[in-house]
């Protein structure tokens, strides 16, 4: 059984490309490093040469440089090669063959560029026997090194890159949740204030007027906040007072409401319309269907650990409603799961002798 997978084109690289990564691999460690082995040659060889010192040092250190360069221009040029040769390899080849050629050049200078009187100098031939010997023993082996750590580094970098790409790519598709969540929960509020809205006007109640030009400024006043990422929670604050003063007005003798929430915890950023989805659900699930109507408390407070306690409670009907199974509570524990991640919760539990408390957790971020 065989299989077949799709074979990458190898991108080659531009003109430009190409002279940057020439430049880039002379960089300052790599020059030194490469004098200081031309000098350590010099001072290893000069006790079997009767050449000086500095001649000596000085066609170690051209040796040295040259297969450095020839080393990194293997690197770019030529840009595109047969599949059949890899790059490092080609870079190897490359030091190998430098190295005595350019020792051969540093003799026939030394010789006025007679190659036959070179072959005559026992001694200069001794010498480029020596230089070209070493240098091919232990160039091969720089080069691999060299290579081994740039290949390393590569693959740092890449990782690096495909791991920041990664975390744009989970943002975006966290934003774009939100922004399906959010569009779910605004017109699950829209619609049920207008039905309020409707209730009023068809019972002819004298509260109509006044409700709906608090509902109209209320509305003028949130709907520029619906979509701002940046929303804290004082701005939710806002919004839950105008919408239970909204409320107080519809049913004055049924609700009441307090509202006590630290200073402090009021600049951490939150979801735009979550704690509206719970004192909207107060007044509709607890407080409406309660023949007395009742009271719903919204308070805060930091736990041990840094961890944030948002609370709605309310005295209304309770959990006998089914409060905890519909979608705007569904949504709102996705979003506070995308917001804060996975500290964060929503617990709903019954209150004494009746009614429900929605408790919020979350580590700030």
């Amino acid at each position: 059984m065989s299989s077949s997978h799709p074979v990458l084109p190898v991108p080659v690289p531009s003109h430009r490309e190409a002279w940057g990564g020439f430049v880039a691999s002379l960089s300052a460690k790599r020059v030194a490093l490469t004098l200081a082995l031309g000098a350590l040659a010099a001072c290893l060889l000069d006790p079997i040469f009767i050449t000086p010192l500095p001649v000596l040092l000085g066609r170690t250190l051209f040796v040295a440089l040259l297969g450095l360069l020839a080393f990194s221009a293997a690197g770019q040029w030529p840009r595109r090669l047969p599949r059949w040769m890899a790059r490092w390899l080609m870079q190897v080849v490359v030091v190998v063959l430098t190295v005595p050629a350019a020792t051969l050049l540093v003799y026939l200078v030394s010789v006025g560029g007679d190659l036959t009187a070179l072959m005559r100098s026992e001694g200069r031939l001794l010498g480029f026997l020596w230089i070209a010997g070493s240098g091919l023993l232990v160039a091969p082996l720089l080069a691999m090194g060299a290579l081994y750590r740039q290949r390393d580094a590569e693959a740092r970098n890449e990782s690096l890159r495909f791991e920041l790409e990664r975390s744009e790519l989970e943002r975006r598709a966290l934003d774009a949740r939100l922004r399906v969540l959010q569009a779910q929960v605004e017109p699950h509020f829209l619609f049920n204030t207008l039905a309020n809205i409707r209730a009023l006007v068809e019972t002819g109640s004298p509260q109509a007027a006044p409700v709906l030009r608090s509902l109209i400024s209320y509305l003028r006043a949130a709907m520029p906040r619906l979509h701002d990422e940046t929303s804290s929670l004082a701005d939710e604050l806002g919004l839950v007072r105008a919408y239970l003063e909204l409320m107080h007005l519809r049913m004055p003798d049924r609700l009441s409401y307090m509202i006590e929430l630290p200073e402090p915890l009021q600049r951490l950023r939150f979801p735009p319309m979550a704690l509206l989805t719970l004192v909207e659900n107060a007044v509709r699930h607890g407080i409406d269907p309660s023949e007395v109507g009742g009271r719903i408390e919204l308070g805060g407070e930091t736990r041990p650990g840094g961890l944030v306690r948002i609370w709605c409670s309310d005295s209304g009907v309770g959990l006998t409603q089914s409060v905890g199974s519909g979608t705007g509570l569904r949504n709102l524990r996705e979003r506070l799961k995308m917001f804060y991640g996975d500290s964060a919760r929503l617990d709903l539990t019954e209150n004494q002798p009746h009614g429900l408390r929605a408790v919020i957790e979350f580590r700030p971020q």
